[in-house]
């Protein structure tokens, strides 16, 4: 059953972070864009299963859709509105897993052992990237940008990518002291903007910590994840 999950995880997180464009988000309500979706979500269940001739991907494509429709005609574009569609996901994800177990292990790459690990692992870094990039834009989106002096082009976009994968994998090394180190290195490049501008340096700390505080619970989440996939010792 972990092994289905991991799997599945591993292609909602594709199909929702890295090949849905933001045209595909801001189009949700087009039924060319939810075909297109269903797809993208359908075809990348079916290759992390290694099988075309199971049902459970076309169902949980559909449902997937389903979750998606409703997101965007009643909630709105506000964190606790993307937290609550992931979370449908991640169950509905969950109940396939527990109605059918054997998906993963029917599958092509049945035979590879390690390979469920990884997949949770490659989930957990995509969550913990893109996945968190939205969440920390969504919690600042209140406020406005503006405050922040100008920089590069998608510099600060790059920057939390950068650090939330960082505390990602120090985290999967079991090296989580080296969050600290991250953070006092940032905090020293960013002492002149948070110091001069009070609304500035409030912006910055509220959006570091919600960038560091998700990246470590999605890194303890995969670990827990990856630890459950290894085999039990006697």
């Amino acid at each position: 059953m972990i092994e289905t999950f991991a799997a599945l995880l591993l292609a909602h997180a594709v199909a929702d972070f890295l090949l849905q464009t933001s045209g595909m988000v801001a189009t949700k309500r087009s039924a060319r864009t939810l075909f297109l979706h269903f797809a993208i979500v359908l075809v990348t269940a079916q290759a992390a299963l290694g099988r075309v001739d199971a049902w459970e991907p076309l169902a949980l494509a559909a449902v997937h859709i389903a979750i998606d429709i409703v997101k965007a005609y009643t909630l709105p574009n506000r964190l606790a509105s993307f937290l609550a569609d992931q979370g449908a996901h991640l169950l509905t994800l969950a109940a396939v897993a527990l109605l059918s177990p054997g998906l993963f292990a029917g599958g092509a790459w049945a035979a590879i052992p390690w390979l469920p690990g990884l997949m949770a692992a490659a989930a957990g870094l995509v969550f913990a990237t893109a996945a968190g990039g939205h969440v920390v834009a969504l919690l600042v989106s209140p406020w406005d940008r503006s405050v922040l002096p100008e920089g590069l082009p998608n510099g600060g976009r790059l920057i939390g990518l950068l650090e939330r994968g960082i505390i990602f994998l120090l985290i999967l090394v079991e090296q989580p002291a080296g969050i600290g180190f991250l953070i006092a290195a940032k905090s020293v490049l960013r002492f002149e903007t948070t110091s001069k501008d009070t609304r500035a340096g409030e912006y910055v700390i509220i959006g570091t910590l919600a960038s560091f505080g998700w990246a470590m619970v999605v890194g303890y989440g995969t670990m827990t994840l990856i630890e459950a996939l290894l085999p039990p010792t006697p």
